[in-house]
């Protein structure tokens, strides 16, 4: 290994990531049993308990719930631009840390992130905020146009509209994951039309794959093993299955959905604690539409919204999977990286935007576009962070880190490159990139 680097961001290797149910419940578990909260919130070096502030959380009381016991530096940091919510830490502090943080990303008020964080916070007071709005008038005219097609479908018993229903869900999805992000919100419950679960992704993704990407602490890596498993390391793929994933990946594309329900039923049963919550009933809302519009038996319904979904599915997957982070110039877990390494530089490394999405508000919310900004600044409406790019290539320039995009061909060759890769390469921040 080169001196200076390392091949994680993890001090340890996760308590219970190996288990063959891969859930959130147990990825928080584990986080309560490696991260030295002693059972409070940790932000770098100090706990403090939120106890009595649960309820009064802007951004809605789910997200301090889940993560007691549990680290939240990374989380804290980006999901908190202005000064407000670090003016209140002093009012409940509770002791520093015993042990040293369980992930290796700094936040030195002279790095990469926090020069970065102070130069958006000026220009939040000058921005425009009307394209958030288009945000949602996009959401809320490709979910209209995904039932109303879908009534198409059913009517004319046509599986050519249910195709394209399933399209308009798999974009909605997408779109609804800009409003996850944000404080509690009816719009993020659009990403339950089809067997998925918000709550479970602000886990899986906001907590997980935002703060720890193409990491063995990421949870969209490890769900995917051991069928696509994108870190090079041989050990866990061997040479019939880097090349196979090539041909059964569609498979796992089109039955996300189905696996993810799947997966929840069996952890409830496993542990006797339901993992359903009254939104869930939003899955059923379209194929209860279809019924009552569509004049035809229910098992004719629950036929074509079974293949809405599938669609839908295998969309999310294609342009999700395909989306920024595998490629084989994407740091991955086992790849060298500097050992000092500023959070927003990590970002950096393990994403490559897509440049095809450029200009199009459209493009941005239906393919997780302008995907560096969002991982940096989550709670940011997408509509607004092509605003940021004058300050975000500023302080690139600054700290000589070099910003990567490629269009999606490009992507979506390099993610069965990277499913093959089994030799670790090296990320130099100031690198070229060709």
């Amino acid at each position: 290994m080169a001196t200076g680097y390392i091949t994680t961001i993890s001090q340890k290797y996760p308590s219970f990531r190996d288990e063959p149910l891969k859930t959130i419940y147990r990825w928080l578990d584990g986080k309560r049993q490696d991260d030295g909260a002693e059972g409070l919130w940790r932000i770098h070096d100090t706990l403090y308990d939120f106890a009595d502030f649960i309820e009064k959380h802007p951004g809605g009381p789910e997200w301090l719930r889940l993560t007691k016991g549990t680290d939240i530096t990374e989380a804290f940091e980006t999901h908190h631009i202005r000064l407000r919510a670090e003016g209140m830490l002093a009012k409940y502090r509770v002791r520093e840390a015993t042990e040293p943080r369980a992930v290796r990303l700094t936040f030195r008020d002279d790095g990469f992130y926090r020069t970065l964080k102070r130069r958006v916070r000026d220009k939040l007071k000058d921005i425009d905020y009307g394209p958030a709005k288009r945000s949602k008038l996009i959401i809320d005219s490709m979910l209209a146009a995904a039932f109303g097609l879908a009534f198409l479908a059913i009517r004319l018993h046509s599986y050519a509209l249910a195709t394209v229903s399933g399209l308009f869900v798999c974009w909605t999805m997408i779109s609804a994951h800009n409003f996850f992000h944000q404080r509690d919100n009816w719009r993020m419950m659009a990403f339950n039309l089809a067997f998925s679960s918000y709550r479970e992704w602000r886990v899986s993704h906001a907590l997980s794959h935002h703060n720890f990407p193409n990491s063995i602490l990421d949870l969209e890596i490890s769900y995917f093993e051991p069928f696509l498993c994108w870190l090079p390391n041989p050990a866990i793929k061997s040479s019939a299955k880097r090349f196979a994933a090539w041909l059964y990946g569609p498979l796992v594309y089109s039955f996300l959905f189905y696996g993810e329900f799947v997966k929840r039923v069996i952890e409830t049963y496993e542990t006797g604690k339901s993992t359903f919550f009254l939104d869930d009933l939003v899955t059923l809302i379209l194929p209860t539409f279809m019924y009552v519009v569509g004049a035809t038996s229910l098992w004719e319904v629950v036929k074509m919204w079974l293949f809405i979904v599938l669609v839908a599915s295998f969309l999310f997957g294609l342009i999700g999977l395909n989306a920024a982070h595998h490629h084989p110039k994407a740091v991955h877990d086992g790849d060298q990286i500097p050992a000092d390494i500023d959070f927003a530089v990590y970002q950096m490394a393990a994403v490559i935007d897509r440049s095809d999405t450029k200009g199009s508000q459209f493009m941005v919310l239906t393919s997780f576009g302008d995907h560096c900004l969002h991982h940096l600044f989550p709670t940011l409406d997408h509509g607004i962070l092509p605003q940021l790019y004058p300050v975000f290539f500023e302080t690139c320039r600054e700290f000589e880190t070099v910003y990567r995009e490629l269009p999606w061909l490009q992507q979506i060759i390099g993610q069965h490159k990277q499913l093959a890769r089994v030799e670790p390469m090296t990320y130099r921040p100031s690198e070229k990139f060709a």
